[in-house]
């Protein structure tokens, strides 16, 4: 792939790798969260939170990438906060692609795993509950297991999704070689010269194929892990 890609090349399809990545590794866990509280607990504004939580799927990128950029810039009330109080700086960083990269996939992660315990029979985690079991047990060892199939698919195609991210990432963090031009923003790029297209077409092949192997890891982990919980409820 060395004598195929150019060094630019690699570094833009580096760098979306580790954008996805961590953008699944921090925002799974809140996902999980979110995803039992909407599946479990009935609350005042349940519906309103529902809605928030998936309107990245609805909003133009763009507008959710500029909404960041109000709320995280170094001018915002969160951003100018961080950076004030810690230094941090996400916005026009590589940090600041994976926040948007796990704002835009957060939903797709909530939606898998939320309709994965809603799957899950409540009267097992009253049995343990009756038992003594805490309810971060009870979530660990009889949820969790038979969500499993869930929590990867949602996973994978947020993922996925971080990969292929381009709107909410170019709107936050701009287009800047070797920090925030992740593969997307690179083809992107290429369009924009007039010899770039050969370079384009390469980075867009190589984007269909992670794309596609990333869908179909999904089906087989998740038909997987749900033999698996067959098996372990067999």
């Amino acid at each position: 792939m060395t004598d195929w890609l150019t060094p630019l090349e690699l570094e833009a399809l580096a760098l979306s790798a580790r954008v996805a990545l961590w953008s699944v590794v921090c925002g799974l866990p809140v996902a999980l969260a979110v995803a039992w509280l909407l599946a479990r607990v009935e609350f005042p504004g349940r519906s309103l939170v529902n809605g928030l939580v998936h309107l990245p799927l609805v909003l133009p990128p763009v507008v959710t990438g500029y909404l960041l950029l109000l709320l995280l810039g170094t001018k915002g009330p969160v951003g100018g906060w961080l950076q004030e109080a810690f230094g941090i700086t996400l916005a026009f960083r590589w940090t600041g692609a994976v926040v948007a990269a796990a704002v835009m996939g957060f939903p797709l992660m909530v939606r898998a795993i939320r309709l994965s315990i809603e799957g899950v029979d409540g009267r097992m985690e009253q049995a343990a509950r009756t038992l003594g079991a805490s309810g971060p047990v009870v979530f660990a060892t009889v949820t969790l297991p038979q969500i499993l199939p869930g929590v990867i698919v949602g996973a994978i195609l947020a993922f996925a999704k971080g990969l292929g991210e381009f709107g909410a990432t170019i709107t936050f963090v701009s287009n800047i070689p070797g920090e925030t031009r992740t593969l997307s923003i690179a083809i992107y790029s290429m369009l924009q010269t007039p010899t770039g297209e050969a370079a384009a077409i390469r980075l867009t092949v190589i984007a269909v194929a992670l794309s596609m192997l990333a869908l179909v890891a999904s089906e087989l982990l998740a038909r997987r892990a749900g033999r698996r919980v067959k098996g372990l409820e067999g």
